[in-house]
């Protein structure tokens, strides 16, 4: 037991260390200016990436809730000369539409981050390939059911707003509301580590004192034997 909570413990630091170089890489990311996107690219790597959207073609990802109002993000594949499709996060929608959708037409410049495709298993939602509704990121399966003629990079794209704020008095601005900044993966790995360990130590210590207590029986005992 207490090999395998020492063992946990060090996973646990070796996650941390993983983790840390994650969220370094997306400060550096973020401070940096956006490189143009080509055929792969690093996970969370802020890119800008030239095309056209496909709206005949676009899908709703995920559900989430802002508010009280129920959503899901708008997913849009970008059309781009000498490389594959990407499919573009462009931001969240309410289900029940209370703002136009902007879609632009023509060739444009789209500045985000690269998200990798999540993994499917068991527990994953089934998806509404028809209605164009998914819940698992799998750029493959998404590409397939939504019929582009080329299969779509293994990455996605989640767009980030411009910095420029809208002026005064210009009302509601248009969906989707795309991202403010690059996500921080959550880092409790410190927490967990200080846990296993400090379960191995409480063991040491409760087997030392386990120890002592029979050592003193064993002593008493023999005191009144003799």
């Amino acid at each position: 037991m207490f090999v395998a909570l020492c063992a946990l413990g060090t996973w646990q630091v070796q996650r941390l260390h993983w983790k840390n170089d994650v969220l370094a890489r997306i400060e550096a990311s973020e401070r940096s200016p956006p490189t143009p996107l080509g055929a792969s690219a690093e996970p969370y790597a802020k890119v800008v990436a030239a095309g056209r959207f496909d709206h005949e073609r676009e899908a709703l990802l995920g559900v989430e809730v802002r508010g009280t109002t129920l959503g899901a993000h708008l997913l849009t594949p970008l059309l781009r000369a000498g490389h594959a499709p990407v499919l573009v996060d462009r931001g969240w929608i309410p289900l029940e539409r209370n703002r136009p959708v902007d879609r632009p037409e023509g060739e444009i410049s789209v500045t985000g981050f690269v998200r990798d495709a999540d993994r499917r298993d068991w527990l994953s939602p089934e998806d509404d390939a028809p209605g164009r509704r998914f819940y698992v990121f799998d750029p493959e399966a998404i590409g397939s059911a939504l019929g582009l003629p080329e299969a779509p990079a293994p990455f996605g794209l989640v767009a980030l707003a411009p910095r420029t704020a809208a002026p005064a008095g210009a009302g509601p601005s248009p969906l989707p509301e795309p991202a403010r900044g690059l996500p921080r993966p959550n880092n409790p790995h410190l927490g967990y580590a200080i846990t296993w360990y400090g379960l191995a130590a409480s063991l040491v210590a409760v087997l030392v004192a386990f120890a002592r207590r029979r050592d003193d029986a064993a002593t008493t005992t023999g005191d009144h034997s003799a």
